[in-house]
């Protein structure tokens, strides 16, 4: 059965629900963020606002052209005053962005919206990259043990 408009648009409130809590999620850290290194974590986090308010943008922009009307609630914030922790779930929610967007494009694909297919192939290579980023921090933290604040 194919995907209909209104199964489209759940999924994709969904999908700016979670870039609503990646908002929020690193307007939070990056002025939080405390330790030896929070200056180069504090700019990391600040860096990848405006991303995650364009994806936010641009899926509440698709939402409204199909007829639906953008959530505004955010899925849960998770709030840490560690630093590594911090790092971990943004990791955690770029590699659960990154799965939903693409059983999104799949149903655009279904649905014949190609534009979409497109843009939301663009939002999971931004996702990746940051996904990367956050690993790469991650996979070298054991290096700074606890100096690092986590």
């Amino acid at each position: 059965m194919a995907v209909t408009k209104e199964q489209l648009i759940e999924g994709l409130n969904e999908d700016l629900a979670g870039e609503l809590q990646a908002v929020i999620m690193y307007i939070q850290y990056s002025a939080s963020v405390k330790g030896p290194y929070r200056q180069q974590l504090s700019q990391f986090f600040a860096g990848e606002i405006a991303d995650e308010l364009g994806h936010a943008q641009f899926l509440a922009n698709k939402v409204a052209a199909l007829g639906g009307l953008p959530t505004v609630q955010p899925k849960p914030v998770p709030q840490t005053d560690d630093a590594r922790q911090m790092l971990q779930n943004v990791f955690d929610a770029e590699s659960a962005t990154i799965e939903t967007y693409k059983q999104r494009a799949e149903q655009a694909e279904e649905y014949g919206d190609i534009g979409l297919v497109n843009q939301l192939e663009d939002q999971i290579a931004d996702e990746t990259s940051h996904k990367e980023e956050s690993g790469k921090i991650l996979a070298g933290w054991h290096l700074f043990g606890s100096r690092a604040g986590g």
